[in-house]
């Protein structure tokens, strides 16, 4: 399983501390809300809150170096548009979560 890290953020940031801090910020305060949100539209089964909420966390995936991750959640997105849940795709993208979650604290 690919390891979040933060070499897109290096990237964008090319040096600067500031907006380095900044953009990991912004991730570490939006995203355990979205996950929060995301659990609770599964447990609803509410397809058209998964699905939004798939697409905005699935960005977070690109910010954090998760590029084989990110066309998962692509994928999961797109089923779900169709109201298929795949329990596979579902697992992988929590699992993804999860590794999210347990780098957010690190960083």
């Amino acid at each position: 399983m690919e390891q979040p890290n933060l070499d897109y953020i290096n990237d964008i940031a090319r040096g600067d501390d500031a907006i380095k801090k900044e953009l990991i910020g912004v991730v570490k305060k939006e995203f355990p809300e979205e996950k929060k949100e995301y659990f609770k539209s599964l447990e609803n089964q509410d397809f058209n809150e998964i699905v939004d909420l798939v697409h905005r966390i699935k960005h977070k995936f690109i910010i954090l170096g998760l590029t084989k991750s990110y066309e998962m959640a692509n994928k999961y997105e797109e089923n779900l548009r169709e109201n298929i849940l795949q329990e596979k795709q579902k697992e992988d993208f929590n699992r993804t979560l999860e590794a999210i979650e347990l780098y957010l604290t690190t960083i």
